[in-house]
C-alpha cells in the first residue's frame, strides 16, 4: 500500500516523534495531533510536520482535526492512535473521576480516533489504522486496573476493527508494548543493557506492518526488550 499523508494522535517525544521522523524519510507529510503544541515545536521543525491542537477524548475536536488536517494536507491514509492515560493505586481507594478520565482517554478516544480515521479512509478504499497498547492490554496488573480497562478496551476495538475494515483494504493493527520506552530520562532498568525498547526500534516494525502485503496482514504485535520476562 502506498501512503501519502500520516497523522499521529497523542506526539511528543519518544515513539511517537521516531514514527514522525520515519514517515517524514519515507516521503510521507506527516500531521501531529497534541493536547499541547508547544512541545510539538522542535519535531515540526525537523520533520517538516505540521501540528493541530487536539484533545483525542473530545468528540468535536477529533472531527475538526480531521476535517482540518484533509484541508490543509490531504486525507490522512496512515493514523496512529498513540495517547493514554495511566491512574495508579489500590481498587478500593481509586478516585473515580480520575478512573473516568482515563477511560475516556484510553478507550473512547481510541474509538473517536478509530471512527474518524474509517470515515475518513473508506472513500479511498484504502489506508492503515495503527494503535499503541501496552503490557496492560492483555494482563492485568495489581493497583493498575484502570490502566488494564483502558488498553484492554482499546485492544477489543482494534481487533474489531480489523475484522470489519480488512475487507475493505483498510489495515487495522495494535501494538502491545511490553516494557518501559527509552527516553533521555530513561535509558536502561537496572542498569542492564536492552532492558528499554528503543522507540526508533519500534517505529521500524510500525512501518513494517503497514506495509505489509494484504494476503498476509498481521492484526497484532508484540513487541519486547530480549531481557523482558513474558
Amino acid at each position: 500500500m502506498t501512503y501519502t499523508t500520516a497523522l499521529i494522535v497523542g506526539a511528543g517525544s519518544g515513539l511517537s516523534a521516531s514514527l514522525a521522523r520515519l514517515f517524514a524519510a519515507n516521503g510521507l507529510t506527516v500531521a501531529l495531533a497534541a493536547r499541547r503544541m508547544d512541545k510539538l515545536g522542535a519535531l515540526t521543525a525537523e520533520t517538516g510536520a505540521k501540528a493541530f491542537a487536539c484533545d483525542a477524548a473530545a468528540p468535536e475536536q477529533v472531527d475538526r482535526l480531521f476535517a482540518e488536517v484533509t484541508a490543509a494536507l490531504g486525507t490522512p491514509d496512515l493514523v496512529v492512535f498513540n495517547p493514554s492515560a495511566r491512574v495508579r493505586g489500590p481498587i478500593a481507594e481509586l478516585d473515580r473521576q480520575a478512573v473516568l478520565e482515563a477511560l475516556t482517554v484510553t478507550g473512547y478516544g481510541a474509538f473517536l480516533v478509530g471512527q474518524a480515521a474509517a470515515k475518513a479512509m473508506l472513500p479511498l478504499g484504502r489506508g492503515a489504522i495503527l494503535f499503541t497498547g501496552a503490557s496492560a492490554s492483555v494482563k492485568g496488573y495489581a493497583q493498575s486496573s484502570a490502566f488494564a480497562m483502558g488498553k484492554f478496551a482499546q485492544r477489543g476495538l482494534a481487533q474489531a476493527m480489523a475484522r470489519e475494515l480488512a475487507p475493505q483494504n483498510i489495515h487495522v493493527a495494535h501494538f502491545v508494548i511490553d516494557g518501559a520506552i527509552r527516553s533521555e530520562r530513561l535509558q536502561s532498568i537496572g542498569g542492564k543493557p536492552d532492558s528499554a525498547l528503543d522507540p526508533d526500534d519500534i517505529a521500524q516494525t510500525y512501518w513494517a506492518v503497514a506495509n505489509q502485503p494484504r494476503s498476509a496482514w498481521t492484526w497484532e504485535v508484540e513487541l519486547r526488550p530480549w531481557v523482558e520476562n513474558f
